[in-house]
């Protein structure tokens, strides 16, 4: 069988867990191929809200196996708090939760390198979520990196003591004030670790390939956004993996040619969480608007999602480089309201109009060129049938499936796993 993909097609947050959460029931195995702790997968349903950081978002299910694959660093201490949440709300877990001996780990001075480095760049700051992430994939790219598999061997700690003594060393040359105690960092890790060792370790890809070989069904769970990608985001901007179709091949052990749908998530308007450029922002009364309504802060850190139109040209290149086959519009209820819609179609790129995504879209290169849409008052949180949407948002789902050529088969209504409209 086929391994289908589900990935974000923007900067992250465009609610790639409630669909995940939707379509688990066709899977039989979910399986996040990338990133780590700095995802926040949230999922709304019976009246509460769940946030997944490491874990797969299939995890509610009991017919679903969840795997974390070899390309998704792990923090054993986030990952511990995750499985303490479920255990509140009875999940068993540990019947249906893999991970592959082959994920790096992130260590308490990854964290600290994070914080240290964020610190040392001023005003020029990434925007991290000092996760530790980065540093965890410097590792691991530079062959230094502790993996799942290796806290089977009789010498992890010793490994692990020689890395993190390197990591002070490196910590100290950063010059700036961090204050840490890394006794009691390593105290909760280390009783992290022996919960992780709880969890079954498999030898993923081989896995992955007994289960296609079976027919199991697959959906490949991706963090993040397209246009974080390391390769193909606005650079440096960016996080430390690859978000897109490529990277569910090299996170799971997946043949290219054994990849089916690429289900393609977006919101209905644009956000972005810390620095970057961004051509279709706003910074007026719209703007405020869909942050309000649209209750825009990130599900991990926090911080405010700043807000702006839906960018075709970034779109249409995340469809590119991904190969999507089907979209997902989500938050399109948010939109509800506006007299007026606007979409980016273009970019005025140093006097010339284009239409494809340009090596560099900082404000002194790009202007965005917009096409106007009616909008429309209704609001859309309790309709469930194609036939109920106003037909000015289907006009606006008709424009975007004419300029992107690919079909546009959910748009979500509202954040509950039930506010989910079916277009055939």
């Amino acid at each position: 069988m086929a391994v289908d993909l589900l990935l974000g097609l923007q900067w992250g947050d465009e609610g790639k867990g409630k669909i995940v959460d939707v379509l688990t029931s066709k899977y039989n195995i979910i399986a996040r191929f990338q990133g780590g702790p700095n995802a926040g997968h949230t999922l709304v349903f019976n009246g509460r809200k769940h946030v997944l950081h490491t874990i797969p978002s299939g995890i509610f299910h009991d017919d679903a196996t969840n795997l974390v694959g070899n390309g998704v660093v792990i923090d054993p201490v986030i990952f511990k708090k995750e499985l303490d949440k479920l255990e509140e709300q009875d999940v068993d877990y540990r019947k249906s939760l893999l991970v592959s001996r082959k994920a790096h780990i992130i260590l308490p001075t990854h964290r600290l390198l994070d914080a240290a480095s964020e610190a040392s760049k001023g005003k020029a700051k990434i925007g991290s979520t000092l996760k530790g992430i980065g540093p965890t994939y410097m590792d691991k790219t530079g062959r230094n990196g502790i993996r799942v598999g290796d806290l089977e061997l009789s010498d992890w700690k010793e490994r692990y003591r020689a890395l993190a003594d390197k990591h002070e060393s490196m910590i100290d040359f950063y010059d700036v004030d961090i204050e840490y105690d890394l006794a009691e960092l390593e105290k909760e890790f280390f009783e992290a670790v022996d919960v992780l060792k709880s969890i079954k370790f498999i030898d993923s890809e081989e896995y992955m390939y007994q289960a296609q070989k079976s027919g199991k069904t697959i959906l490949a769970e991706g963090a993040q956004g397209s246009l974080l990608d390391i390769d193909f985001g606005t650079y440096p901007y960016v996080t430390s993996s690859n978000t897109t179709a490529a990277g569910a091949c090299t996170g799971l052990g997946v043949s290219p040619s054994q990849i089916g749908d690429v289900f393609g998530i977006f919101k209905a308007y644009t956000t972005r969480v810390g620095s970057g450029p961004f051509p279709t922002e706003l910074f007026d009364e719209d703007g405020a608007t869909m942050s309000r309504v649209g209750n825009e802060f990130g599900a991990t850190t926090g911080r405010p999602r700043r807000c702006g139109w839906l960018d075709l040209v970034a779109l249409r290149y995340a469809c590119q480089v991904n190969g999507v086959t089907q979209l997902m519009m989500m938050k399109g209820d948010v939109l509800s309201g506006f007299k007026t819609l606007k979409v980016c179609t273009a970019y005025n790129y140093k006097g010339d109009i284009i239409k494809h995504f340009p090596y560099n879209i900082d404000p002194e290169n790009v202007e965005p060129i917009f096409t106007e849409f009616k909008g429309w008052n209704e609001d859309l949180t309790a309709m469930s049938e194609v036939n109920q949407l106003p037909k000015e948002l289907n006009a606006y789902i008709e424009f975007l499936e004419k300029e992107l050529e690919i079909p546009i088969t959910i748009v979500s209504v509202g954040p509950d796993r039930k506010q989910t409209i079916f277009r055939s």
